[in-house]
Order: C-alpha cells, then sequence, then structure tokens
C-alpha cells in the first residue's frame, strides 16, 4: 500500500485537524500528515494525537515560511497527494469605523485579506509546484493530486460586518475557477470548499453564545464534503445534482448544516458574452494545441504556454 501524503494549513485546530484525523483513522489507505499551523501549542497537541503526522510551524502570510513548510514536508515524505489550503482568521476590526475628519485615516488592517486570499493564492502556488515534483518522481497515473481551498458562505453571499474577508473569501472562489482548467490539465484536480457558521476558535464562546444552533453547520459536514472531494469518483449533492467522476474536479461546494450543493458561477448576459468567454477561455486554447508532451520535456503545457 503506498502512504499518501497531505499537506494541511491551519491543520492544528478545527476544520484542518478535523480533516487530518478523519484521513488518519482510515483503514483502508494510509496517510503521511504534514500539520501547518502558526500556534506550536496546538501543533504539539495535534502531533501528540495522531499517528504519522509532523509539525511545521509557520506563518501563512509570509511566503518564506510557508515555503519552508513545504520543502520541510518535501524532504520527510518526498512525495504529496492532497493540499488543504486551509488557514483562515476572522475579521475583528470595525471597517466602518469613522475618523476625524482633518486627516487622511490609517490603512484599514489587511490581515484578513492576507491570511484568507494571499496566503490561499501562495499555497496553490506552491501546491502546484511540489505536485508536478511527486509526478515527476512516482508517475502522474500514480499521483491523483488534490487542492481544496476553504472559502465561505461569506464569499457567495455578502457579509457586510466582514466585508474584507467577505471579499476575501469570495476572491478564493473565483481564483479556484480560474485556475482549474490549467490546474486539472496538469493532473491536478481543485475545488473550494464554502462552509456557512462552523465551530472553531475564530470566535470567543460569548461570540458563538449569540448565534442560534440553526445557524450552525456540524463539522462531520465539512470533514465528508472535502474527503469525498478529494477522494474522486461520482458524488451527489443534496440536491441531487450528480457529478461523475470525470468531471469530480473545479467544483465550488457550499455547506451548511448536515447538506452539501455544488454551485455554478455567474451566468453570462447574453450569449455574445457566452460565446466570447468560452472561445477565449483556456478549454478551447486546450482543444486547438493539443494534448501536452511529456512531462519534463517542454512543461505541462507543452511549449504552448505563451499561446494561452
Amino acid at each position: 500500500m503506498v502512504k499518501k501524503v497531505a499537506l494541511i494549513t491551519g491543520g492544528a485546530s478545527g476544520m484542518g485537524l478535523a480533516v487530518a484525523e478523519a484521513l488518519a483513522a482510515r483503514t483502508n489507505e494510509e496517510w503521511d500528515l504534514h500539520l501547518v499551523d502558526l500556534s506550536t501549542d496546538n501543533l504539539t497537541k495535534a502531533t501528540s494525537l495522531l499517528e504519522n503526522t509532523h509539525a511545521h510551524q509557520a506563518n501563512v502570510a509570509d511566503y518564506a515560511s510557508l515555503v519552508a513548510a513545504f520543502e520541510s514536508a518535501w524532504s520527510k515524505s518526498g512525495r504529496l497527494d492532497f493540499v488543504f489550503a486551509n488557514a483562515g482568521i476572522a475579521e475583528k476590526d470595525n471597517f466602518y469605523e469613522e475618523h476625524a475628519l482633518d486627516a487622511p485615516p490609517p490603512p484599514p488592517n489587511g490581515l484578513v485579506i492576507d491570511v484568507n486570499y494571499t496566503a490561499v493564492v501562495n499555497t496553490s502556488w506552491l501546491a502546484f509546484h511540489y505536485f508536478r515534483k511527486s509526478q515527476a518522481k512516482h508517475g502522474r497515473e500514480n499521483n491523483d493530486a488534490a487542492l481544496v481551498m476553504t472559502a465561505s458562505c461569506g464569499g457567495l453571499y455578502p457579509a457586510e460586518f466582514g466585508p474584507m474577508y467577505s471579499g476575501a473569501k469570495a476572491g478564493v472562489i473565483h481564483f479556484n475557477r480560474a485556475i482549474t482548467v490549467a490546474y486539472h490539465h496538469a493532473g491536478i484536480r481543485t475545488f473550494t470548499v464554502c462552509p456557512s457558521i462552523v465551530r472553531t476558535r475564530l470566535l470567543s464562546e460569548e461570540e458563538w453564545g449569540s448565534l442560534p444552533e440553526s445557524f450552525m453547520t456540524p463539522m462531520e459536514t465539512v470533514v465528508n464534503a472535502v474527503v469525498k472531494v478529494v477522494d474522486g469518483g461520482d458524488i451527489e449533492d443534496a440536491k441531487g445534482k450528480k457529478v461523475a467522476g470525470k468531471d469530480n474536479w473545479g467544483l465550488t461546494v457550499e455547506l451548511f448544516g448536515k447538506n452539501f450543493y455544488f454551485r455554478d458561477g455567474v451566468e453570462y448576459c447574453d450569449e455574445s458574452m457566452k460565446t466570447m468567454a468560452m472561445s477565449t477561455g483556456m478549454k478551447a486554447q486546450l482543444e486547438r494545441i493539443g494534448k501536452p508532451k511529456a512531462e519534463g520535456e517542454h512543461g505541462a503545457w507543452g511549449g504552448n504556454a505563451d499561446k494561452v
């Protein structure tokens, strides 16, 4: 049995740890788990509870720190099968704070964008690199690479009390839709999951207590959705929408309560816009350039990247 390898940011608590625990508990396959987190205390607790688990203390908002985590994971395991770009923080500052009008205000605290969007972009960028290294070493047919990004229902619907958080999560959803064709062409399946309110450490107990239980999404819903898209194969949402295994990539998966739902992008304004967008998109370009050459010969795009 080949031991698969996962790297999970925000992996020492909340949704990241729950997914790690689910993978560690599997009996039909074995996983090496690399948990990336800012908290050394949480990492120590998590690795003490799970077998085949490695801790990487890192600040995902710092690119060099994130690179060091990927490098360390690669040096220990020598392959990569699943990356969960999951680290996130809540927006605590008041974006609507009023300042004295005699001078320009200070800049808003952009950390929520750095962690919830920029770090996801950087994690996805690095995942592409290390997935390719894994395919070169083990063969593309032996490396069903999957990248899952954590967005939020606040990226689908405006979250007025956290506009920077909402914008960052919307960016993650659209970012995935933009990269998924190219990544799939390179043998990497990408997804975004968009949970509603999940009880994690992002809020205090007092803050959680102000929310009715009917608003909550159980952690089990998150784990179920993430594991199903990583596993591949046929999948069906709560409304009966079915996705065949060959199409199980690029999905935006909304999570609410005990259910998950596949969410399509916005509709085209008219048929001319649809024709323009589709004819200039990457799928159309791929049909023109044909199948890629062997990996390592001219890259994943077969030497035609300049035409895309």
